[in-house]
């Protein structure tokens, strides 16, 4: 009994000496700083790599200073709008290299809550300023918008950036009343109900109507949408845009931006009708951009995601199921007549949305900037 004893004292010794060899291993004595924290401290911003980060600060270079500021400071009615560039876009690393990675971040990003900054997925987009966006939409002999309201806010929000004016950058303040003004200001711009008529089609209004505004040199940007927002597509409204493109070749590149879905209610076909419509007429107009090795920038943009406030009776049809299965079909067959795709679901689903279709002001200015990421991305140099 007293061996017995001895050799259960001395087997519980041994235990505890074990347990505490091993808790010594796995639990150190603990720092007066957490280790993980005591090693940022040899790393400055923007410098290097930050270790269990969850997204890597932007790289350190000039070109992405931009994407680090509050690009409206200069703006007008930047206090009275109280929107930055800041709240709109999280600057990240690595940048997107090429436009296949870009357009494929940006359609999978999304946000971190409700009316958050937006963040592509995988790599980065820019923030550009004025004089950026200006040089970027120079490149091109016109920008054409093809689509519906949706469509009209991107043409909008690249007035909104280019006039360098958050309240009345996307309306035709110019010959505007009282009520209007009132009625038309920062967010409520994109009020499809009260400002729908008063949107800004094409540049080219501004610079006959307000030149001043317009922060890019004189005739170096144009940018216009011509409106077809279903299928079949109406005979003037095609006839106006063969005019609009006209029969010969211009000194610098077109760019092409299609948007359509909602007015033929998510049907698949009659969208790809539309837009087979759209390029044949186009390459009839223009034949040279039939050639196997033309230049002919295209990009398709799906719709925005439904909001809460989408009316009851297009939640089926319209709905956010139906959209996402609409964004991934039309990527699919846009590629196969060679037009790039944008989608859009992923970065408005946590936005604002005025009647659960149409975004604000902020979501409208994310958009814009997500197609000029695209041109920008052309290598309109090479051709």
């Amino acid at each position: 009994m007293f061996r017995t004893r001895h050799l259960l004292l001395f087997g519980a010794v041994a235990m505890i000496m074990f347990l505490m060899m091993v808790t010594s291993i796995v639990y150190p004595e603990m720092p007066t700083r957490p280790s993980h924290l005591k090693s940022l401290e040899k790393y400055q911003y923007n410098t290097s790599v930050i270790p269990h980060a969850a997204f890597q600060p932007p790289e350190d270079i000039p070109l992405r200073a931009p994407d680090m500021m509050d690009t409206f400071a200069d703006y007008k009615y930047r206090a009275a709008c109280n929107i930055s560039s800041e709240d709109l876009h999280l600057p990240f690393s690595p940048l997107c290299t090429d436009r296949t990675s870009m357009l494929t971040a940006m359609s999978s990003g999304g946000r971190i809550g409700f009316d958050a900054p937006y963040m592509p997925r995988g790599c980065d987009m820019r923030w550009f300023t004025t004089d950026e966006i200006c040089e970027i939409l120079s490149r091109f002999h016109k920008v054409i918008i093809v689509g519906d309201s949706m469509m009209r806010h991107v043409i909008g929000s690249i007035n909104v950036l280019i006039r360098k004016d958050l309240g009345y950058g996307a309306v035709t303040d110019w010959n505007f009343s009282p009520q209007e003004r009132k009625e038309c200001f920062c967010n409520s711009q994109f009020n499809v109900k009260s400002c729908s008529i008063q949107g800004i089609f094409k540049t080219a209004d501004v610079v006959k109507n307000d030149p001043e505004s317009v922060a890019c040199p004189a005739g170096t940007v144009d940018v216009m949408i011509e409106q077809m927002i279903r299928f079949p597509i109406p005979t003037e409204e095609i006839d106006r845009f063969k005019e609009l493109i006209g029969t010969s070749k211009p000194t610098k590149p077109y760019a092409f931006i299609f948007g359509h879905g909602l007015w033929n209610d998510l049907d698949l076909q009659a969208t790809l009708d539309y837009l087979d419509q759209i390029l044949e007429v186009t390459t009839a107009q223009l034949p040279y951009l039939a050639a196997p090795n033309a230049f002919w920038p295209r990009l398709i943009l799906t719709p925005n995601a439904a909001g809460k406030a989408k009316p009851d009776e297009w939640i089926v049809t319209q709905g956010n199921k139906a959209l996402m299965i609409f964004e991934e079909s039309v990527a699919i067959e846009a590629a196969r007549r060679g037009v790039e795709h944008l989608g859009t679901w992923n970065m408005s689903i946590q936005a604002n949305k005025y009647d659960g279709v149409h975004l604000d002001l902020k979501g409208n200015l994310i958009k814009a900037m997500m197609v000029l990421n695209w041109l920008n991305m052309l290598e309109v140099e090479m051709h």
